[in-house]
């Protein structure tokens, strides 16, 4: 694996213990790139309660966590619904950290699941804006920091296998997902002249604190026994036998960053242990 010693990340929506976000910072740290932990801090709105986001105090943990390894970390809170947030988040890299390398689009919403009837405009709204508007400001920020510093850079998008099949109770979730393949496919294009690359991760399902909200709700609509029987059942239709890890999708995330991925680009890459051929 390529050293990233020298660069920075940003790693949108890694405020949560536990969380995606945690693992794709962690792993980066220990590759040596400098974090910055952002989330949106504090809830704002009923798309972003308190059991849904990071804390600035959750956040700060998270950024001690990764001091240990050695590595310059900072926190700024963001709400990538906001442009100028957004903005804001790629100039603390700039100036905290003396540039951006990296930039990680994690932020999303996967707590708002009903049967398509019950889906109003504001549930559909509060997904699209955080899942595909805020990843397109996300690019968009951090390409141009990256290309005015002009020496290349690493956008990841952690998309979904909602951005290849598409799921009941899901619908904005699977539209935003499936956005984000189109997102990179233009956004490559562009700025593969400056020698910056602009993928997708595409997990399977993954027991992280808002995996487990998802595993109560989906146990209880696919009228499963108990949560450990609806878990069982997942497992036995993924050919490696077991849903995803935060590390899984952390180590793709690594990869993608890393000297051995100069040449990929434009790419959604499936990491669900078979799950998901496309």
């Amino acid at each position: 694996m390529g050293n990233l010693s020298g660069k920075t990340a940003v790693i949108t929506g890694s405020g949560r213990k536990g969380g995606l976000g945690e693992a794709i910072a962690l792993r980066l740290a220990r590759d040596g790139a400098n974090i910055v932990i952002s989330d949106v801090g504090k809830p704002r709105d009923t798309a972003t309660t308190a059991d849904h986001t990071g804390s600035t105090a959750e956040m700060e943990a998270i950024a001690d966590d990764i001091r240990a390894l050695g590595v310059d970390v900072s926190t700024c809170p963001c709400d990538v619904r906001s442009l100028e947030e957004v903005r804001n988040l790629a100039r603390h890299s700039k100036e905290t950290h003396g540039g951006l390398d990296i930039w990680v689009n994690n932020a999303g919403i996967g707590y708002i699941m009903k049967p398509l009837l019950e889906v109003t405009e504001e549930d559909w709204r509060a997904v699209i804006d955080v899942n595909l508007t805020g990843a397109f400001f996300g690019v968009k920020a951090a390409a141009e920091i990256m290309v005015d510093q002009n020496r290349g850079g690493r956008i990841v998008n952690i998309a979904s296998q909602a951005a290849k099949s598409g799921f009941p109770h899901a619908q904005a979730y699977t539209s935003s997902k499936h956005g984000l393949v189109g997102l990179v496919r233009s956004a490559a294009v562009e700025l593969g002249a400056h020698k910056i690359t602009v993928n997708n991760v595409c997990p399977n399902h993954v027991t992280t604190g808002l995996g487990a909200w998802q595993n109560e709700y989906f146990a209880k609509v696919t009228g499963a026994e108990s949560v450990e029987s609806y878990l069982e059942a997942m497992a036995a239709r993924i050919p490696m036998g077991r849903p995803g890890l935060p590390a899984d999708t952390a180590n793709a995330v690594a990869w993608l960053c890393s000297d051995e991925a100069n040449y990929v680009t434009a790419e959604s890459m499936n990491v669900s242990g078979g799950e998901e051929p496309h």
